[in-house]
């Protein structure tokens, strides 16, 4: 009896040591990989600032996967978004953090506002390895930093939403043989909410050059005086999570395009598959709209017009993935003429990065386009000074162009230190 359960006891022990596994030891530093392929970070300053994590190259390597997003808000800041994705033994501690700028932040104040969610995030991730030990939290009591929107209930503001834009610019350059002069002005009104979207604008512009050659019969001086004036007004309005109106309205004058005078309305519906909450990680939406134009032109066009009416219709596909794997863009806008649908314009743009593994990615860009509308083309050829000065538009019935490239990076995966030692300076001359 003693023998069998001396026995037993023996074989229980083996057993327990045969089956346990030893707990994972922490890592010593947590391996974090940043991914800013959709919106610009201050690398240098985030590596100066976060000294407790270690910054890989890898991606496959790293145990925190960070993507940073952006997006403007109604008010001209940013709202930003990152997402953590654990990878290794954090593979199952995924967390997203979501903050706004006042759009009057300095871009130091907004680069602190980053480091500060940044370490926010990794906190979690920290106190799972070694280095927790020297981790030290503390709370910042009094005034609350202005930059930060943290909104538990609805504030009553004083502008009612509504933001306000003014500006104005100026340019010259010279030599010898070449002048030129152009100015600018512009005014906006917005006002963005999570219903409506509203806006007004106005701009204009006057740009003058002056050319001087010899044609051999004697020195010619060729002049381009050319201006352009718009102002539109457009209303947005959220109907649910993915569907929502609006139109827009526009008077515009452009010398260029012949355009002598145009009244421009567009009313459209758009649906978006995914919620619009998303917008920072993916949005794919559809929209369908009706137009109406008034043109007059300042000289007869190619269909013997001074002036006429439009009337037409479009559709639009936009879809935006931002992911792990890199980014993605395809967008498809197509528009007719109802008097005759042989007049429409066509177009196609796509944009690819992709990260296949740790150091190889590629990326590629596109656009295609047909263009069998542009009835504002002024009657009769161009002459030579116009086609080099650009004095007026031509016709063209497409447009494209392509970008392909492809990034292999291979060596030290870790990546901790920062030396901006000479940066900026150029010996080229």
């Amino acid at each position: 009896m003693k023998r069998g359960l001396t026995l037993s006891i023996i074989i229980c022990l083996l057993s327990f040591s045969v089956n346990a596994q030893p707990a994972p030891q922490a890592p010593n530093r947590l391996k974090v990989f940043f991914d800013c392929s959709s919106t610009w970070c201050d690398m240098t300053y985030i590596r100066s600032e976060i000294n407790i994590v270690d910054f890989l190259l890898d991606n496959k390597a790293a145990d925190v996967h960070l993507l940073i997003t952006s997006q403007g808000t109604g008010s001209g800041g940013d709202q930003y978004q990152l997402i953590f994705f654990g990878q290794n033994q954090f593979s199952r501690q995924p967390d997203t953090l979501r903050f706004n700028t006042d759009p009057n932040i300095t871009e130091f104040e907004e680069r602190e506002l980053l480091i500060r969610y940044i370490k926010l995030g990794l906190a979690p991730f920290i106190a799972r390895t070694a280095a927790a030990k020297d981790i030290t939290i503390s709370y910042k009591s009094g005034k609350t930093d202005s930059t930060v929107k943290t909104v538990t209930k609805l504030t009553k503001d004083p502008w009612n939403y509504w933001v306000y834009r003014v500006g104005a610019n100026g340019n010259m350059d010279a030599d010898e043989v070449y002048k030129n002069f152009r100015y600018s002005v512009n005014l906006s009104a917005n006002r963005t909410t999570e219903e409506v979207k509203l806006g007004f604008s106005m701009s204009g512009s006057r740009n003058r050059s002056a050319f001087e050659y010899d044609d051999g019969t004697g020195l010619i001086k060729y002049v381009v005086n050319n201006h352009n004036f718009s102002m539109g007004h457009y209303l947005v309005k959220s109907i649910n999570s993915h569907w929502s109106w609006g139109y827009e309205t526009n008077y515009s004058q452009n010398t260029f395009s012949n355009n002598r005078g145009r009244i421009f309305l567009r009313t459209a519906l758009e649906y978006n598959i995914f919620p619009y909450k998303e917008v920072n990680t993916r949005s794919f939406t559809l929209s369908y709209g009706i137009t109406a134009r008034q043109n007059r032109y300042y000289d007869t066009t190619l269909y013997n017009k001074l002036k006429e009416n439009l009337y037409g219709h479009g559709f639009n596909a936009h879809m935006t993935y931002n992911q792990k794997w890199g980014t993605s863009y395809i967008g498809v806008n197509y528009h007719n003429y109802f008097h005759d649908w042989k007049y429409f314009n066509l177009g196609m743009e796509a944009y690819t990065s992709v990260r296949v593994t740790g150091g190889l990615s590629f990326y590629i860009s596109a656009f295609g386009g047909l263009s069998r509308d542009q009835f504002y083309l002024q009657k009769g050829s161009a002459t030579s000074q116009e086609v080099l000065a650009r004095q007026r538009q031509l016709a063209s019935g497409y447009s494209y162009y392509f970008n392909l490239g492809i990034n292999y990076r291979f060596g030290s995966k870790l990546n901790n230190f920062v030396n901006p030692r000479f940066d900026g300076t150029s010996n080229s001359n």
